[in-house]
């Protein structure tokens, strides 16, 4: 295993405060990453087949706690070290895959404003994308003696093969036309337009005199369409990562849910058929999400028949080559080590300043396993938290004993709080629930 890189004081304060909070943070994930290198080394796979033009399909499974999230932040940072452009999105009650009042539109334009490469992991990277290819097409032009529409148009010509193509192509057209002009307005307008931030169709014609926007029934086309455009831009790829599809098995209407797995499946199938180029699709959810006959995955008989597990992995064997990765629980073994790296984060890698002795930490565990039983790694999210906060009080006041402190952290099973989500103007469930 090669060693972390130098830790950086930026970098341990964003673990320590995220950790303390019980959230993922957004950067310095290889100082506290541990185990679960096989589900790793299989979307390392996958990223690797997107940037030889294939694509990948990946639905990433784990209880609540378990580390979906820190898991798929770990496989967007491979992708972008892999020359991949990356976008990330969770679902919410007004961001879903398929919609009519604009929630599927506002899912796009969620993914694409985290948009991210190897130069702007944090994001907001589209402006760059699209300056970086416009630059190369003005470039072109000058040494070939061309006109830049000419050119943007010739570079762009695979991109008819997709639905919107010639709007993103005009799109593009306006950006530059802008960029000459000086027009700051109108750069940003087809920034927004590229975003998916029209509402309506007739702000776009003003702004751009583009007949169509992104909507609604356009956001799979549109993604397949800007992974064209990313990788005629120089990149490897898009990986697209969507986290909380919990969300769509909340939704209490059958239709709603039912029109969102469609969608899933249209992906699916593209992807296991081989209709889609320089793509990657990872979602993160739980169980339920997956395999509730009733609400799940496992309701819409398409999508059982293609996600079912393999029947022989079973007794402790595993088997990655399906799109449902199951997140294994992490070892008693590698929360030890886990929480070996966090006190040396505490400490920024400085043996001398460690706040604790190496006899703590399989105390801490111990009274973890005192507390909430197995479910201290199983799902170690609380447990990672209070020992950050353990840690937290230690360095904050110096005279306090270390093993008197133990006993008195608190630890809670990391349990679900959210509840069904109501759809207006759609079917209702088959069943119904009162509550008094």
């Amino acid at each position: 295993m090669t060693s972390a890189p130098t830790l950086k004081p930026r970098d341990r304060d964003i673990i320590l405060q995220a950790l303390a909070a019980g959230v993922v943070p957004r950067s310095g994930l290889p100082h506290i990453q541990v185990g679960r290198s096989a589900e790793i080394n299989a979307l390392v796979r996958d990223v690797d087949r997107i940037a030889d033009g294939g694509s990948a399909v990946r639905f990433v499974i784990g209880e609540y706690g378990a580390g979906k999230t820190f898991f798929l932040n770990l496989v967007r940072l491979i992708a972008l070290e892999r020359r991949c452009v990356t976008i990330h999105a969770d679902l919410a009650p007004d961001r879903r895959i398929h919609a009519t009042g604009g929630q599927a539109r506002g899912l796009y334009a969620e993914a694409v404003r985290n948009m991210a490469t190897r130069t702007k992991p944090d994001g907001n990277a589209l402006a760059s994308i699209v300056e970086k290819f416009v630059t190369e097409c003005v470039r072109d032009a000058e040494g070939r003696g061309a006109g830049v529409e000419a050119v943007i148009d010739e570079r762009l010509a695979p991109l008819q093969d997709h639905n919107g193509g010639y709007d993103f192509a005009a799109v593009l057209k306006a950006y530059w036309r802008a960029s000459e002009d000086g027009d700051a307005g109108g750069k940003a307008a087809a920034l927004r337009w590229l975003r998916g931030e029209f509402t309506t169709k007739t702000e776009a014609r003003q702004a751009l005199g583009v007949r169509n926007i992104i909507d609604d029934g356009d956001v799979y086309d549109s993604l397949k369409l800007l992974a064209a455009f990313v990788r005629l831009a120089g990149y490897a790829g898009l990986v697209i990562v969507f986290d909380e599809m919990v969300n769509l098995y909340k939704l209490q209407s059958a239709q709603a849910r039912n029109q969102n797995f469609e969608q899933i499946l249209r992906i699916v199938n593209d992807v296991l058929q081989g209709n889609a180029s320089g793509i990657g699709f990872v979602f993160g959810g739980t169980p339920e999400f997956l395999m509730d006959s009733r609400r799940g995955l496992y309701s819409y008989q398409a999508l059982q028949s293609r996600l079912v597990e393999n029947a022989f992995a079973t007794n402790g064997l595993i088997d990655l080559s399906g799109p449902v990765i199951r997140l294994q629980s992490l070892t008693p073994e590698d929360l030890l080590i886990l929480l070996f790296n966090l006190r040396t984060v505490f400490a920024l890698g400085d043996p001398e300043k460690y706040l604790v002795p190496d006899e703590a930490l399989p105390l801490f565990m111990t009274h973890c396993n005192k507390r909430i039983g197995e479910a201290y790694f199983r799902t170690p999210r609380n447990t990672i938290k209070a020992f950050v906060q353990y840690l937290s009080v230690l360095e904050q006041n110096p005279g306090q004993e270390w093993g008197e402190l133990i006993g008195a952290v608190d630890i809670a099973n990391d349990t679900d709080g959210g509840a069904d989500l109501e759809v207006e103007g759609e079917g209702d469930d088959e069943l119904a629930t009162l509550r008094l």
